[in-house]
């Protein structure tokens, strides 16, 4: 009898336990989009037409033996996963990898590619005609989206607003340091320790002239916004005994074998983890290799992995050249670095191969 398993969620880390597992188990990926998004380039889409459609990558070659379920999990307890269909699944094990909601544009919130891509290319249309544009939030997507913004359209004043003090708390202040350098080159105008005292008359991505006071003093003119915080983790679909390990923040506790506490088959990755570290994409493909281990371990015996939370570590893009990483074991790397990591390609690569479009 083949070992069955289910993953709940087809982004960064879901996709990767699926392929990884395809070649010696039964998988049935579970994802109600119709393609896999590459988030990681969502802002670069926005701003340059040539990166819409790369966004996008077909599910239909990721698996040689498994099969991917266009569905959405809406129950899953400790006996199987109850579908939106109506059809119920009772795997051996089952890896939750729903992810995390996030606002648009730094996440697609459309399940058909078609919609996604209009409304990508709508909002683009909007943004290329205004003039000031407003970010809320300084976190790692709202200073990259100024960035992008400035790489296409240098002209347009892009004003950052949030109540923090500083930007990207966390990390050291010499890395913070060389970003703020870098967006100050840019013209970006950062206001921190500050925020709207009422909220914009317009849409996020909707081009409409407003003026907002400050609650710091002053005021902020712009003719179109977009909201850079408020990432919300997907579990609320968790029942039965899996419900326990739901915090109130909807992240899901894990052991360090990365399975919800008390329950031996059922793993969990990513974004919806209460664990101390990044919600990234290479971090979720951190936990998908430990998971792969596990889920193997446990079939053919051996010895379980564990995974231990790295420190601090992002890499920054401030448009196709510019930004900054920082990671403990390698301390701040410069622009040109950043390039070549991440800025000038946005990854894609990789997909590109995993995705069959190579």
């Amino acid at each position: 009898m083949t070992t069955t398993v289910a993953v709940i969620g087809g982004g960064y880390g879901g996709t990767t336990v699926a392929k990884e597992l395809d070649s010696f188990t039964d998988v049935v990926l579970v994802e109600p989009r119709e393609d896999f998004v590459h988030h990681v380039a969502a802002l670069r889409g926005l701003v340059d037409p040539e990166w819409t459609d790369r966004l996008f990558y077909p599910y239909a070659r990721l698996l040689e033996r498994g099969r991917v379920l266009r569905d959405r999990a809406v129950s899953v307890d400790q006996d199987g996963v109850t579908l939106a269909s109506g059809e119920r699944l009772t795997p051996d094990y089952v890896v939750l990898a729903t992810g995390s909601a996030y606002p648009f544009p730094a996440k697609i919130d459309f399940h058909d590619s078609a919609s996604a891509k209009a409304k990508i290319r709508a909002t683009r249309e909007e943004l290329a005609g205004a003039e000031k544009v407003l970010l809320l939030g300084a976190g790692p997507v709202g200073l990259e989206l100024a960035g992008e913004i400035k790489a296409v359209w240098p002209e347009k004043a892009v004003t950052i607003v949030d109540p923090a003090k500083d930007i990207l708390p966390g990390f050291p202040e010499d890395f913070r340091a060389e970003i703020r350098r870098q967006l100050d080159g840019l013209g970006v105008e950062l206001l921190l320790g500050t925020s709207l005292t009422e909220a914009p008359v317009s849409e996020p991505g909707q081009a409409k002239t407003f003026t907002s006071g400050l609650t710091g003093g002053g005021e902020v003119t712009a003719d179109l916004w977009f909201q850079c915080f408020g990432g919300a983790p997907h579990t609320a679909y968790l029942d039965g005994e899996l419900a326990a390990a739901r915090q109130a923040n909807g992240q899901v506790e894990v052991t360090p074998e990365l399975r919800l506490p008390g329950q031996p088959g059922v793993f969990a990755l990513g974004d919806i983890t209460a664990l101390p570290e990044g919600k990234l994409a290479k971090v979720a493909g951190d936990h998908a290799e430990v998971v792969v281990a596990n889920i193997r371990a446990l079939i053919e015996g051996g010895e379980l992995r564990t995974h231990t939370p790295g420190g601090p570590m992002i890499s920054l893009p401030l448009g196709p050249s510019g930004g900054a990483t920082y990671a403990e074991e390698v301390g701040i790397l410069d622009a040109a670095t950043t390039a070549e990591i991440k800025g000038s390609h946005m990854m894609a690569s990789r997909y590109d191969e995993m995705f069959g479009q190579a």
